[in-house]
Order: structure tokens, then sequence, then C-alpha cells
């Protein structure tokens, strides 16, 4: 059960059952803290009605089952990709497959459980900004909650995302800039409106969501963990979640003390918390003009960027930046060697694992996980090497009857 709010870096302790944002001590994120739960928890608790992320409910923070929004989110299998494996070199590599959510990628945990609990504090109206999936994850929650909601979005974001937005009846504003000029505009909005804001970290609830990624890893591995998580790390809630989830389950006695290494993976076009990483330094300097065409990556600075730092060192784990111009590419070679269509975000994660491997990082034999965070269809990809389609009508048929060159 939902015991009270404790400031991340301050330490402070506050009352959750209140519409609040950001600690008021230091304007840093605030974490939601719990009682241990005092009936079956996640394996042993049915699923009922809702998505399996609702299996964990006891340690999420709706109070009354009445105010769960839910499309159906989380549950999201670990699959085995051995044909993968091969290209970037592992023998015990598997995707958390989080492009099957409801809405195409991990953010609709996060949405999922931050409007459902907002709403159960009084939110009438939501507002966020968003480079990407966030913004689809948001309309489509806010939608099915029956509440308005806004989303800010830059001008150059991927069109699927404006369109998921659109379709599901959200506001759309879009502005010249990045994520964070987008966020500032929220905020203002936020407080012009009287809309409760759910930016990135802002809030303390898109977090609980996420986290339930890390329950469910757990369990799919037998309750013992990888020896490695590869992530791709943007505004870094993915990654602060499944660190809070290791710890809750460790309290539970449900895993030991043992972590993965977690590994962040940025664009080197954007990549605040690699160089802060690298430097030494607990928060990281926002990123001047933050250019990837990894949308969902392309966060200058972050809120939170020392809890991602923290993690990472405490896991003995890496910040890495790859190269812009490989992700496009790395992204055709993972649906080539069976991986699916995804997202130049999970091609940038895939790239991050290679360069670990070949830079000694990780070992072929260690067992690794990296999450698939959002579907490709999602991204803007106008500019891959592929080749052309083969063109055929009800006649002629003589071109297409070749066989493929090997």
């Amino acid at each position: 059960m939902l015991s009270h709010l404790e400031g991340s870096l301050s330490g402070r302790r506050y009352d959750a059952d209140q519409l609040i944002g950001l600690d008021p001590a230091d304007g840093r994120p605030l974490l939601a803290r719990y009682e241990a739960p005092t009936r079956p928890f996640g394996p042993a608790s049915p699923e009922g009605r809702r998505g399996a992320l609702w299996r964990w409910k006891d340690l999420l923070p709706v109070r009354d089952e009445r105010f769960i929004t839910s499309l159906g989110e989380g549950g999201t299998p670990l699959l085995e990709a051995p044909r993968t494996g091969r290209l970037l070199g592992f023998q015990n590599l598997r995707f958390k497959a989080e492009s099957l959510n409801p809405t195409g990628s991990f953010k609709a945990r996060g949405m999922a459980v931050a409007v459902s609990r907002a709403i159960e504090l009084g939110a009438r109206s939501l507002v966020a900004p968003s480079a990407g999936n966030a913004a689809g994850a948001l309309a489509a929650y806010a939608a099915a909650a029956g509440v308005p909601a806004t989303v800010v979005m830059p001008t150059d974001a991927p069109q699927a995302n404006k369109d998921e937005v659109l379709v599901a009846g959200a506001r759309l504003v879009l502005m010249d800039g990045l994520i964070s000029d987008c966020g500032r505009f929220a905020n203002r909005l936020a407080a012009d409106q009287g809309a409760f804001d759910l930016s990135t970290l802002k809030e303390p609830y898109r977090v609980e969501g996420k986290k339930t990624m890390g329950f469910e890893l757990a369990e799919q591995c037998g309750w013992s963990l990888p020896d490695a998580i590869v992530y791709p790390a943007g505004g870094g809630t993915g990654l602060i979640g499944l660190w809070k989830a290791f710890a809750e389950l460790e309290a539970l006695g449900l895993i030991g003390s043992g972590r993965p290494r977690m590994l962040a993976i940025q664009s080197e076009g954007c990549a605040p918390n690699v160089r802060a990483f690298q430097k030494g330094e607990r928060f990281a300097e926002p990123w001047a003009e933050a250019e990837t065409a990894a949308a969902g990556i392309r966060v200058p600075g972050s809120v939170g960027d020392f809890l991602v730092l923290d993690c990472i060192r405490e896991s003995e784990g890496a910040a890495l930046a790859v190269p812009e111009a490989e992700i496009r590419g790395m992204q055709a070679r993972l649906a080539a060697a069976g991986a699916g269509y995804l997202s130049l975000e999970t091609a940038a994660a895939a790239l991050g694992a290679l360069l670990a491997r070949e830079s000694g990082l990780l070992e072929a034999g260690e067992r690794v996980v990296i999450f698939d965070t959002g579907a490709g269809f999602k991204s803007e990809s106008p500019n891959l090497p592929l080749p052309d389609p083969i063109s055929a009508d009800a006649n002629e048929w003589e071109e297409a009857l070749r066989p493929p060159a090997p």
C-alpha cells in the first residue's frame, strides 16, 4: 500500500494524497514509498479484468480500483533472440518487447498509472510535453479516463506520434524547439489553465508504471536477474523505474542483493548523461543543439539525471554514446536478423550493446537484456538504405518470379 512520497534528493517526506509535482524543497523528483503488501503479491495475484501491469497493484499508487484506467498494458514477453545475438556478439541475448504495449511503447505503462492516480487525486485536465511516444500514450489514456489533455511537441516530432494525439481527441501544440522548450510551455499551460502537468519525472507516478517492467523481468528470469540491461535513455524514467523495482523486490525477499549492470545508451547528437558519466559528475549539464533521429532520446536535460547516473554507477554499469549515422542502419540490420521492425531508440540500444561487446564492457556469454522500448513504424525513417521493391501487375510476373539473389 502507498505510504508516502519522498524527495529523491532531499529525503523529505510528503503526504501522498495530494496532487503534487516536484519536491517543494529542491525542485527534484518525488518517489513513491510503500508499506509491505499484506496479501498475495505479484505472481500469486490474479490478473483480473485489466492488463497484466495491475497484477502488481499492491506496489502501485492507486488506492481505489474504480479509478484505474487500463488499455491492457504490461505483460510483455521476454524474447530469445539467437540470430540477433549472433549479430551483436552474444550467446544469451533477449529482448523485453515493450513495443507490444497498447500504444506501441513502454510509455503506456507510465501513463496508465500516472493518469489513473491524477484522476483519483482530482485532476480534471492533463498536459505534458513529449518528443514522441509519450504523446500518444497520454492522449490515449486521457481519452480512456474521459478527461481533456494537451500535448506539446517539437514541430519535427515523428508524424505518427502527432497523428496519435489528434486521433485520440487531445489538443496538440507544436513548437519550434526541443522537448525542453515544450516542457517550459507545458508548465505555463498548467499554471494558466489549471491542468495537471505529467512531464517526465515532474510528478511521482509515471515512474511507478515503468517500474513494473522490472517486476516482470525478475519474474520472467526466475527471480534471478540478468547480468546486464541495455536501455536507450532519454529522460531516464525507464532505468530509474527498473532500479526502484529491484529494490522493492529485494525488500520483499523475492530477489537478492545482486543487480544487473545498467547500460544507458544515448546518441552522440544528444548525450548529456554520457558526458556527465565520463566526467564523474552526479548532475548532467544540458546538451546544446541536441539532434538525433531517435526522437525518444533527444532529451537535452532531465530533472532526474542524478538518479540515472546513480543507478549506473551503483550497478558498475556504463553510459555510452553511439554514432548517430549508424542508428538507422542498425534498425535495418536488426529486422533482417529477425528482431522485427524496432524503433530507432531500440536500434540505438542494440548498437550500444554491440559497442559494449566490442570494447569488452560486456562478455559474449553474459545474460544480456535489451529493452525494445517502441515499435519501428512510429519512427521517422526516410533515409534507410533499402532495396527497391519488385514491381508486378496482373499479367507480367516475369521479374517477380526470379529467385532472390543469394
